[in-house]
């Protein structure tokens, strides 16, 4: 179980996140972190739907007030309901992974991450990007133009004819991360101003008006931000009904 008092000595802090009304928290890791701006991206469509069932959304993540600005324009998750921390001090309260560590700074850990090592389940979900996934929802519109440099620019209807429409197709969730990856490279002193916790993990609580818990979940991997990387966000479906 993740520790909830100190998230909650830190909700308390900003107005209307304290006592009293559902809250759904995500503390990311760096906010240039790959799962960070994809698990946004699964956040901004639903806000409406979560604000209508009078759940309040926070986020908070490692960066500053230029990352916190960048995250929220190429995401379009709003930047008032995001904080940015120097440090992880509250992933260590909440007694969160923080990744793989090795002698000769955060990179070595990072990159054998990124292959895998100490991070179970990243290659699967690597390769369930190229291959696709039936359980999972489409991406791209077929009248979507798509950019993810080096590929050339093209209408999202390729896709269908890489495996037809109405699920993630092949090469789709690659395309997107590609994407993401650009915006993050080009940018990288802007989302990361300091590179020592770029392994650092996050995790998502899903608090009641009471603050009893009602769903929680440490992030263990890369790509590994929700139990249902298929569906991230699945965990809300019961509370969304109830409204």
């Amino acid at each position: 179980m993740i520790p909830v008092q100190p998230l909650l000595d830190r909700l308390a802090e900003i107005p209307d996140m304290a006592t009293g009304s559902k809250r759904l928290v995500v503390v990311l890791g760096q906010l240039g972190d790959f799962d960070s701006i994809e698990y946004a991206q699964a956040l901004v469509p639903r806000l409406p739907e979560l604000a209508a069932a009078g759940v309040k959304v926070q986020l908070f993540g490692i960066g500053n007030g230029a990352s916190a600005e960048r995250f929220a324009a190429f995401t379009g998750f709003p930047f008032q309901q995001l904080i940015a921390d120097a440090s992880p001090l509250l992933h260590e309260s909440l007694g969160l992974e923080s990744g793989l560590q090795l002698p000769g700074g955060p990179w070595p850990g990072f990159l054998l991450m990124c292959a895998g090592v100490g991070s179970p389940g990243t290659l699967g979900e690597v390769l369930r990007g190229y291959i696709g996934d039936r359980s999972a929802a489409q991406i791209f519109d077929d009248e979507e133009w798509v950019e993810a440099f080096p590929l050339p620019r093209f209408r999202g209807a390729l896709f269908r004819r890489a495996g037809g429409e109405g699920f993630q197709r092949p090469f789709e969730l690659a395309t997107k991360r590609l994407r993401n990856m650009n915006e993050v490279l080009r940018n990288w002193r802007t989302y990361v101003p300091c590179d020592d916790y770029i392994t650092q993990r996050g995790a998502t609580v899903l608090l009641d008006g009471d603050d009893s818990v009602i769903y929680s979940h440490r992030d263990q991997s890369l790509l590994g931000y929700s139990a249902t990387m298929d569906r991230p966000l699945a965990f809300l479906d019961a509370v969304l009904s109830q409204s």
